[in-house]
């Protein structure tokens, strides 16, 4: 990690939610998503927070040999977004302690305030991370 990974990084991005982001797409094995409304799905929400995250935190890393993996999330999701809107996430990373990072983070939809809440990641190094991985592997297959 380089000198720059501080408290105080703030970012945003912005994405324009369509039907690949809905909760019917969630899962489409399930019978019970396949019903619900088409509105943005909070785990698509999750995974642009983290999108956002991993963006706002490249450039303070040696990337891509470094890398963050998500290990918190405390976020709620107050507002339904239609297909159709733009979200907007922004971030600010508030603790850097060792490894261990966190943001404040929130997003909107234009329109309403749809997310606000914590998210937590961690430095990983990806070759020792992808060897682990590949020891659980093995170790299922025995």
């Amino acid at each position: 990690m380089k000198d720059t990974l501080e408290p105080g990084i703030e970012h945003s991005f912005t994405f324009a939610i369509n039907e690949s982001k809905l909760v019917p797409a969630l899962y489409p094995e399930s019978d019970e998503f396949q019903v619900m409304p088409n509105v943005f799905a909070t785990g698509y929400m999750v995974g642009l927070i983290e999108w956002t995250c991993i963006q706002a935190l490249n450039p303070h890393l040696d990337w891509p040999e470094e890398q963050t993996v998500g290990t918190h999330i405390d976020v709620n999701h107050v507002a339904a977004t239609p297909p159709g809107l733009e979200v907007t996430a922004k971030v600010k990373l508030v603790t850097v302690d060792g490894k261990r990072l966190v943001f404040e983070v929130e997003a909107h939809d234009g329109i309403d305030l749809i997310t606000k809440g914590r998210h937590e990641r961690f430095i990983i190094n990806k070759a020792k991370f992808d060897r682990k991985l590949q020891e659980k592997s093995m170790a299922k297959n025995t």
